[in-house]
C-alpha cells in the first residue's frame, strides 16, 4: 500500500503508538516540531478533512479522540491542533491526519 499513514493503521509500519480505538490512532510524529507533537489519524483512508466530512465521517468523534490523546500524553488543556487541506496549505501525507502540538513549537 503507498499510503504511511494506512500502513501505520494496519500495523504494517512502526510507531510509537500512544492512543488507539476501532476508529482513530495516535502515534508521535518522526519529525517533531513541538515538545510533545503527535499525528492523530482516522483508520480509514481519506486523503483530507473536506473528504472525510463529505464521506460521511464524524470530525467530533474524531475530536474527541483528539482530546483523549492530548489527555494520554499529559497535555490536556494547554495543546494545539491543526490540519492541512491541500497542497497549497502545506499537506504533505494525504491521509486525514491533526498535528497535536504542546510546549514549544518550530515554526513549520
Amino acid at each position: 500500500m503507498d499510503c504511511v499513514f494506512c500502513n501505520i493503521a494496519q500495523g504494517f509500519a512502526p510507531a510509537n503508538v500512544r492512543l488507539e480505538d476501532d476508529e482513530f490512532l495516535a502515534f508521535d510524529d518522526l519529525y517533531p516540531k513541538a515538545a510533545t507533537h503527535l499525528l492523530v489519524i482516522p483508520r480509514s483512508h481519506e486523503p483530507d478533512l473536506d473528504a472525510w466530512v463529505a464521506a460521511g465521517g464524524s470530525s467530533d468523534r474524531m475530536l474527541a479522540f483528539a482530546s483523549r490523546a492530548a489527555e494520554a500524553a499529559g497535555v490536556a488543556g494547554r495543546y494545539r491542533l491543526l490540519t492541512n487541506v491541500g497542497r497549497d496549505a502545506g499537506q504533505l501525507i494525504f491521509h486525514l491526519h491533526w498535528h497535536l502540538m504542546a510546549g514549544e513549537i518550530e515554526a513549520f
